[in-house]
């Protein structure tokens, strides 16, 4: 089941604040709106508009698509400099690390006797 944009921004718009540990009165005061539309955006009641996407994003120093593409992937672009005390660093797949057991390339099983390369993939019974 896919989520509706509103739906996938209002998530997004949670993780973030769990990411920094705002509430939403900081935000609220951040981008210039009321902690209560912050509760009735974040609720559902009210919709977040292009302006406010624009406003959130720049307060999270993320890009619009950035922010539009989901929890996860706003997340692991807020800079470290805006991760709540005890969060951690930004979330990102680590590149430095060896490959684990099992990660090598798997070389194409050999032929079993009777495979026959010319036979179609799909036969009709017809």
């Amino acid at each position: 089941m896919t989520m509706c944009a509103g739906e996938t921004l209002r998530l997004t718009v949670g993780a973030l604040m769990s990411r920094t540990g705002e509430k939403q009165r900081d935000l609220a005061t951040a981008i210039g709106l009321t902690q209560t539309q912050i509760s009735r955006k974040q609720s559902g009641q009210v919709s977040w508009s292009l302006a406010d996407c624009d406003r959130l994003a720049a307060h999270w120093a993320i890009s619009v698509p950035d922010l539009l593409s989901g929890p996860t992937h706003a997340a692991a672009l807020l800079p470290d400099n805006r991760l709540a005390p005890g969060r951690g660093t930004a979330l990102s797949a680590p590149t430095d690390l060896p490959p684990l057991p099992g990660d090598e390339p798997v070389d194409a099983p050999a032929p079993m006797p009777g495979d026959d390369d010319t036979v179609p993939a799909c036969q009709s019974s017809l």
